[in-house]
This record gives C-alpha cells, sequence and structure tokens, in this order.
C-alpha cells in the first residue's frame, strides 16, 4: 500500500518533515538508535501527537511500545524529500536579503544549490556574488531552461513581485518562494510558497509576551 498517495498531506505536515529529518539526523550523531514520540517531541518542540499524526502520512513507521528506529526513520523521510537528488535553485533578486542567501547557499544542504542569481540593477548584473553569476533578469526564461532548474527563490519587493513571478513562470519554474508577503497569480500549476518575516516575528513576539506573562 503506498500511503503517500492515498492520503493528500496537508501543507503544515509537509514544512515539518524537514525538520524532523533534521534532528532525526542529530540524534544518529548522538548514537541514538531508537527514540520514543515523547521524546523527540522534546527535541523537535512539536506536540507528541502532531508527530504520530504526520508520520501517519507516510506509513506504520513505528511500533506502540518500541517506539520508532532513527536510521529507519532517517531512510523514509530523505527518500520522501528526495534528498539524494540535486535540486539547482535560481535566485531572484539581489539586494541585502538576496545577498545573505547567496553567502549562506544552503551550506547544511549539499542537494540543495543556489547556481545563478538576476536582477534588473545594471550596477548589480555581471558580478559574482559568493561564486554565483549574477545574470540580467530579461535572461532568466532562457538560462533556467538551458540549466533545467524547476525552483526559484524571489526576494523582490511586494511592489516588483509580480513582475518577478511572471518572468518566472516564463522559464518554465513550477516552484517558487516568495519572500515578498503579498500574493501573486500564478497559473495552476505552479506553486508558490510565501515567506512573511514581519509576520513571522510578530508571532514570535506574540508567545514571547505570552511566556513573560
Amino acid at each position: 500500500m503506498n500511503t503517500t498517495e492515498e492520503k493528500k498531506i496537508p501543507k503544515a505536515t509537509a514544512k515539518r518533515f524537514p525538520l524532523y529529518l533534521r534532528y532525526l539526523k542529530m540524534l544518529q550523531s548522538e548514537g541514538i538508535e531508537r527514540i520514543q514520540s515523547h521524546t523527540f517531541s522534546e527535541v523537535t518542540q512539536v506536540p507528541s501527537a502532531t508527530i504520530r499524526r504526520d508520520f501517519s502520512y507516510i506509513g506504520e513507521l513505528g511500533r506502540s511500545g518500541f517506539g520508532y528506529e532513527v536510521n529507519k526513520l532517517i531512510e523514509v523521510f530523505g527518500s520522501f524529500l528526495n534528498i539524494e537528488t540535486e535540486e539547482k535553485i535560481a535566485l531572484v533578486g539581489c539586494g541585502n536579503l538576496g545577498r545573505a542567501l547567496l553567502n549562506n547557499n544552503f551550506r547544511r544542504n549539499d542537494n540543495l544549490q543556489i547556481i545563478c542569481a538576476f536582477d534588473s540593477n545594471p550596477e548589480v548584473i555581471g558580478q559574482k556574488i559568493s561564486g554565483v553569476e549574477v545574470f540580467d533578469i530579461a535572461d532568466f526564461p532562457e538560462i533556467v531552461k538551458e540549466q533545467n532548474i524547476m525552483l526559484a527563490i524571489s526576494t523582490v519587493p511586494s511592489q516588483f513581485a509580480q513582475d518577478a513571478v511572471e518572468k518566472i513562470v516564463e522559464g518554465n519554474v513550477k516552484a517558487i518562494l516568495s519572500f515578498a508577503p503579498d500574493r501573486v497569480k500564478v497559473p495552476a500549476d505552479v506553486t508558490v510558497q510565501y515567506i512573511d518575516l514581519t509576520n513571522e516575528v510578530q508571532t514570535l513576539l506574540f508567545y514571547e509576551q505570552i511566556q513573560r506573562k
């Protein structure tokens, strides 16, 4: 039975899978071979009931009273997240945030790599930032098609986000991570994930205030 085909995995659950894998690898490095959901909850700060529900979307990964085998979970989540396949990423927008992403460039994930960057500023085009060349955004469709890139990160401000995304879509990119909180219009076969830093900070402050009461 292919559980993942029969159950549609919620987006919130899918977002936790890389978190689980990261902590599982940490546990593996510490020589831990087996773990209970309540213990894993303490490590990940995710409720144990949520962990068990998330795991159930993939299949029967553990046994009652026995827990979960760390190595098996790493194998299952690694296969599910396809971590052995190198994913080439294009970055659009080389301002402060874009440069920070290029300087970091997924150092903890060998299978994720920003290989090219794009901007509309003539003073930036042609530069190399942390070894990644910056191209004219007008050349985006041609370059990403040549490189077979299917994922793009946009750090373009909200007022320019729609234009940037339309250029990304021209390149047949189907997955976009946008740091502009305003929603953009894309074709039905394109997925956009939004990161709203202001919202994240406000949420963090909200919980911090609760802890102080």
